[in-house]
């Protein structure tokens, strides 16, 4: 058995008391979930597609730019296609049930999922 004099760390703590201070914790909160615009609405469309189908997520109510990024990351997220149509985010394919949990981990408030 070893004893505390024998012990390689013994000598770490005489090291210890010649460190420099480090840095002092912040006393702000740490930030929440990402937020997110309050609504989305979810919905499925074939119409003048040629048969396709594609998601459409809708009433995001973001400024083109913002629009242009969520539909870059969430084309990334989904492994699909996409673009920006008419202040939308179309999706290639029926991503209906795995779209709301990326899309609240996001941060939207509420997605609706119609269709």
């Amino acid at each position: 058995m070893t004893t505390k004099r024998d012990s390689p760390f013994a000598g770490l703590q005489q090291l210890r008391d010649q460190l420099p201070p480090g840095a002092q914790a912040s006393s702000t909160p740490a930030p929440s979930a990402p937020k997110g615009p309050a609504r989305a609405v979810v919905r499925l469309e074939k119409k003048h597609r040629r048969g396709k189908e594609v998601t459409v997520v809708d009433k995001l109510e973001l400024a083109p730019a913002a629009l242009e990024q969520w539909c870059r990351e969430l084309k990334q997220a989904m492994g699909c296609g996409g673009s920006v149509e008419d202040g939308a985010i179309v999706l290639q394919g029926d991503l209906r049930k795995r779209l709301p949990a990326v899309l609240t981990a996001k941060g939207v408030g509420k997605v609706t999922v119609s269709g």
